[in-house]
């Protein structure tokens, strides 16, 4: 395994890239955008280059995702109170959040199996500009094909043959 391997997610064709394996991905409903002019709530994929920043795992209905010996992800168990704030007048815009949180959020806790697996993306976080877009995960796609709200989504069975290939601080190029 070369260190650096990077992820790449062709969003014109909805595929991704990662060593020799070709992956279909689902991305934004709204499409994609430059993350320049992306905004919060417009569903489309950010464009740009970024790097996996640590993942959340339901450890109620998966084991501990696979670490590599380059330099692992930190794997870190949902909680049922874990969220994320997308409230651009927040202080904690775009960070990870315990709930009861007051200010607008998303329970990462859901039972649709999206969030079984989340792999976060380092868009819009250091620091996070409000407004700019919050939460790009690599995620499980729904079932039923449906787009996703602007994170990139994979199959269950393409998102395991994935984990073991990736590692923390990994490139993520997303085009067009």
């Amino acid at each position: 395994m070369s260190k650096h391997l990077r992820l790449d997610i062709d969003c014109s064709s909805s595929t991704a890239i990662l060593g020799h394996y070709i992956l279909p991905c689902r991305i934004g409903r709204g499409g994609y955008i430059d993350s320049t002019n992306g905004c919060e709530g417009d569903e489309k994929t950010p464009l740009g280059h970024y790097n996996l920043r640590w993942g959340l795992y339901r450890a109620d209905r998966l084991s501990p995702p696979p670490r590599n010996s380059l330099s692992p992800l930190t794997w870190r168990p949902l909680q049922p109170n874990d969220g994320w704030c997308d409230d651009v007048n927040s202080t904690a815009y775009n960070r990870f959040i315990k709930l009861p949180f007051s200010a607008s959020h998303e329970a990462l806790w859901r039972e649709d199996g999206a969030y079984d697996i989340i792999l976060v993306v380092s868009h819009n976080d250091s620091p996070p500009k409000p407004g700019m877009g919050s939460a790009v995960f690599i995620h499980i796609a729904q079932p039923d094909d449906r787009k996703t709200l602007g994170c990139i989504g994979f199959s269950p069975d393409d998102m395991i043959r994935l984990l073991p290939k990736l590692h923390c601080g990994m490139a993520v190029n997303i085009y067009a």
